[in-house]
């Protein structure tokens, strides 16, 4: 039995994605039919990057990334969720005091042992501040509760920190299978359509070689990406694009559009940890 339950509050709901929960389902469930099937045998990814507009922008998007774990429903029970401040200034990295998120969907609880590794760590603090109203987080949540059965979370706001005091963090829960890595960023901002494209384009190429972003002009959460590449290299994981489009693809204004990213990290069998 839980007790002294703290919860955070939907912050972005009716805004970013349906406040009802009906609209929400039938919403995500339309995203995800428009996605290619997964097959059951597929290979599950260990991380994800994925964007967080709203869901009329960048919603197809996150959609074809997580239609990827539709083969893992039942064994992943951990996620650590990790985005950028764009709210607070933030030192470091901040958990919620609060121990659970709401949604339309219901209620996710935080992770209790991860929660406790993670503040072992200087660069981890905790701020309810810094979550009260930041949707990188919390517009991932909805997509998860509908691909996952019942599941703990570990959610990370990135503030001024290095990529290696993500890696850090991020090697200390890495967990085994039943744990899901999940990165919250879109790509470029405010450029013309062709513009974006060809800075996207090339994101995504230093993503897929698994080599280190310049800076936040390529990805809002260059920091977070950065120790997940980190991580990525020194683990071996294989990446893979999903999708790359950006919100002219999805609104039709071309003259300044935000770009969108979807990959997936899958382990590689025959490396050896």
């Amino acid at each position: 039995m839980r007790s002294e339950v703290s919860i955070r509050p939907t912050a972005v709901a009716g805004m970013f994605y349906p406040a009802s929960a009906l609209a929400l389902t039938r919403e995500i469930e339309a995203l995800l039919a428009a996605t290619p099937p997964v097959a059951a045998n597929s290979a599950v990814p260990k991380a994800l990057i994925v964007p967080h507009a709203g869901y009329i922008y960048s919603g197809s998007v996150a959609a074809s990334a997580y239609a990827a774990l539709a083969p893992a429903r039942k064994c992943i029970r951990r996620v650590v969720l990790l985005g950028p401040a764009h709210r607070v200034a933030l030192s470091g990295l901040a958990l919620p005091q609060a121990t659970a998120f709401a949604t339309p969907l219901g209620t996710v609880f935080l992770d209790a042992e991860l929660s406790a590794a993670a503040l072992a760590l200087p660069q981890v603090t905790q701020s309810d501040l810094a979550h009260q109203q930041e949707h990188s987080l919390e517009v991932q949540l909805p997509f998860l509760q509908t691909m996952l059965d019942e599941f703990t979370l570990l959610p990370i706001i990135v503030g001024e920190a290095t990529a290696q005091d993500v890696a850090e963090l991020l090697d200390r829960v890495w967990g085994g299978p039943e744990t899901l890595i999940v990165i919250s960023s879109d790509l470029s901002h405010y450029h013309a359509y062709s513009d974006a494209q060809r800075l996207d384009s090339a994101t995504a190429r230093t993503i897929l070689t698994l080599s280190p972003l310049a800076d936040f002009r390529q990805a809002c959460g260059a920091t977070p990406v950065n120790g997940l590449l980190s991580c990525a290299r020194k683990r071996a994981l294989v990446p893979r694009l999903i999708a790359l489009r950006n919100s002219g693809d999805a609104a039709g204004d071309m003259a300044r559009v935000v770009g969108y990213g979807a990959f997936a990290f899958n382990e590689n069998p025959d490396h050896a940890r």
